[in-house]
């Protein structure tokens, strides 16, 4: 027997959009699941935004040369203009959101960090988001990025090509575990692996620095069970279910059914993330992805919102 679960079928900013009438329906599914667990909105801590001409780039990644595994395409479901998504993450229910924003060479995540600062100030239901590279200097801009207001960090191994226990970033991380501010860190060597991705590299970070507030993104895909294991020791090591357990992973990294119940015993450290607006399906597919776990309605309540709320004091 096939041993993997199988997935069946607020604020505003300086612009403001409205969403076109194609997102109502799923406005009001979502709006009926939120209702249905007495929620007072959604927190999603895996939201990507980001210079328009950089996020063009990610799309045309996408597009054409991108993660695509076997025969399939990757569609990009809310490709619209950055006002149109934030007024529809807003009609969502969406309470707080990120700016997962990330370099993929050096001399790049000074010059992020200071659009996500400029984002977060016209976004104030945007969690303000900075990101980093092992570079000279990168401890000096993190820094800054912390003093400036930056409540949530963004690390891309996969994408940046490098080590995350690099001799660079010793400091860095210590900084951010002092300062108690959670990094999302694509780590896991899904849907395509790095040279630096998967467990090991990661695990010797934590060694280090066993307080840093690490929120392993697509709940560790495909090494799900070994990025459980390391939240199971570290008590400040997190999960985000971007991507997680929807008909489109399960097609090609499916998860373990034998490790749900893992799942539910951390369930005040799973948070939730969605990838969007770069998801091949509709948002509210992430929200019923969760709810057929059958993981119990406390459950959905703390990933969905009480767990994020929580860690950043929303």
């Amino acid at each position: 027997m096939n041993d993997h679960h199988t997935a069946p079928g607020g604020a505003t900013g300086a612009e403001e959009a409205v969403p076109d009438a194609d997102s109502h329906e799923e406005t009001g599914e979502i709006r009926r699941f939120r209702e249905r667990l007495g929620l007072p909105g959604l927190v999603d801590v895996h939201t990507h935004f980001m210079p328009e001409r950089v996020l063009h780039k990610v799309w045309n990644y996408f597009d054409t040369s991108g993660p695509l595994i076997g025969d399939l395409g990757w569609p990009i479901t809310y490709r619209k203009e950055e006002a149109e998504r934030t007024a529809l993450l807003r009609e969502f229910g969406v309470r707080s959101f990120t700016a997962m924003l990330y370099p993929h060479k050096p001399g790049m995540a000074a010059w992020l960090n200071t659009w996500a600062a400029d984002f977060a100030r016209r976004t104030p239901d945007c969690l303000h988001t900075a990101t980093l590279f092992p570079e000279p200097g990168v401890e000096t801009y993190v820094r800054a990025a912390v003093e400036a207001g930056a409540r949530v960090f963004k690390a891309h191994v996969q994408v940046g090509g490098y080590d995350p226990a690099d001799g660079l970033l010793d400091a860095t991380w210590g900084l951010l575990a002092d300062a108690g501010i959670p990094v999302v860190i694509h780590c896991g060597s899904g849907p395509a692996p790095g040279k630096h991705t998967g467990p090991g590299p990661i695990a010797r970070v934590l060694a280090r620095h066993p307080r840093l507030r690490l929120i392993v993104a697509h709940m560790g895909m495909p090494e799900y069970e070994e990025f459980l294991g390391l939240a199971e020791r570290y008590e400040e090591v997190r999960l985000d279910t971007t991507m997680g357990f929807t008909d489109f992973t399960e097609r090609f990294m499916p998860f373990p059914t034998r490790a749900l119940p893992r799942v539910a015993a951390l369930g005040d450290r799973v948070l939730l993330g969605s990838d969007f607006p770069n998801i091949p399906y509709p948002y509210v597919h992430q929200l019923h992805a969760l709810e057929r776990l059958e993981l119990g309605d406390a459950w959905l309540r703390a990933v969905c919102h009480d767990n994020a709320a929580r860690l950043f004091r929303l």
